[in-house]
């Protein structure tokens, strides 16, 4: 027999956050006066203990529930941070890191907490509030625990120093976006997943081509991009052109391979109801095939979204001019200057999930007749 009021796991979650909450108040923080002697935070405190209290002892709807522990999360992590500037450093603030797990848990119970109450919200804006409060909570512990252990800028920088360089260096990065993405990201993309759709398609249509050309293309995607960049560098210059050509180079087989597995998947009933309309190749084609064979396709331009950015980025490595993400890098690293590099690396990062991005809500509009999509909507 069950007993009614046994801890789940989540609750005993809380009580351990309780018990590490109480204890982060009387141990030592390396300040005068540690969280006793600093009033403002000792209230913030308080108030987190006491939600948690009142989260574990009473049930409360996944809405309530999840503003208050979305609100002691906050005040919690208000409070920790403002003993991090106050100078709790290290294995001396023993306190600093009890109250960080006890945030830990909280924010564990809070995000589920908050993940039920967003499925009220419409789709797209119910299903990224979980991940976007996920991100921004390992942001925090990743300040938290690189200027608390006093890590060195030169191995990790916190991410304030991150947002800082970002802030002092909007047109340097702006010129490199352009550079990379805008100029030669865009155009390689375009011009390799084009050729390996058009490619993809003349192989269906003339079979003793798949033998030729399917061999030729599996060696030229194995080729290392180390070793590809420095000759299109040869023969396209120094600027974007050679970049784009990297980036053809790489986005080309995907798509090839997906247009070909693409083709294929329309089943042997659709083929013959088309065959009993005398449809010739072209029409099915257009009307059977290759609407069966965008699942796939769009399979291959959102693994080339991202092959095009790294390729163009590696390739900036081994010649041009004085913009671009990876001279920005590379350079950048050569002065010690991290912040700026990683600066860099978000900067790459945003653009490359916004690409993907983009590019999944097009898939999910243009096959929302697709089982998967059918499924997840139910």
């Amino acid at each position: 027999m069950t007993a009614r009021h046994s801890v789940q796991p989540k609750d005993a979650a809380l009580a351990l956050g309780l018990l590490c909450g109480a204890a982060a108040l009387i141990s030592p923080y390396g300040i005068h006066g540690g969280m006793l002697g600093q009033p403002a935070v000792l209230g913030l405190w308080l108030l987190t203990i006491a939600a948690m209290a009142l989260l574990f002892l009473r049930p409360l709807r996944p809405v309530a529930a999840a503003i208050v522990a979305g609100g002691a999360a906050v005040l919690a992590g208000a409070a920790l941070y403002s003993l991090l500037l106050a100078g709790a450093r290290g294995m001396a603030a023993p306190g600093l890191w009890l109250g960080l797990a006890a945030l830990g848990l909280l924010v564990w119970r809070a995000l589920d907490r908050i993940s039920l109450a967003a499925l009220r919200l419409p789709g797209a804006i119910g299903g990224a509030v979980a991940p976007v409060l996920l991100g921004v909570w390992l942001l925090y512990l990743w300040e938290m625990i690189v200027v608390g252990f006093e890590v060195p800028a030169v191995l990790l920088p916190p991410p304030s120093a991150i947002g800082h360089a970002i802030a002092i260096s909007l047109p340097t990065l702006g010129v490199d976006f352009v550079q990379t993405f805008i100029r030669a990201v865009i155009p390689g993309f375009v011009i390799g997943s084009a050729a390996g759709f058009l490619t993809g398609v003349l192989v269906d249509r003339v079979p003793f081509l798949q033998r030729g050309l399917l061999p030729i293309g599996n060696l030229v995607s194995a080729l290392p991009i180390i070793g590809i960049a420095p000759i299109m560098v040869m023969w396209f210059g120094f600027d974007w052109q050679s970049k784009a050509a990297v980036v053809v180079v790489m986005t080309f087989f995907p798509m090839l391979v997906n247009t070909i597995a693409g083709l294929a998947a329309l089943g042997r009933i659709e083929r013959d109801m088309m065959a009993t309309y005398a449809a010739s190749y072209g029409q099915t084609l257009w009307m059977a095939r290759l609407p069966a064979a965008l699942p796939f396709l769009f399979n291959a331009l959102k693994v080339n979204s991202t092959l095009a950015l790294i390729g163009a980025i590696v390739a900036e490595f081994f010649g041009t001019p004085i913009v671009g993400m990876g001279f920005r890098i590379s350079t950048e690293v050569g002065r010690m200057n991290i912040p700026m590099v990683w600066a860099t690396i978000a900067v790459a990062a945003v653009a490359g999930s916004a690409s993907y991005g983009l590019l999944a809500l097009a898939e999910r509009w243009m096959t929302f007749w697709h089982p998967s999509f059918r499924k997840a909507s139910s």
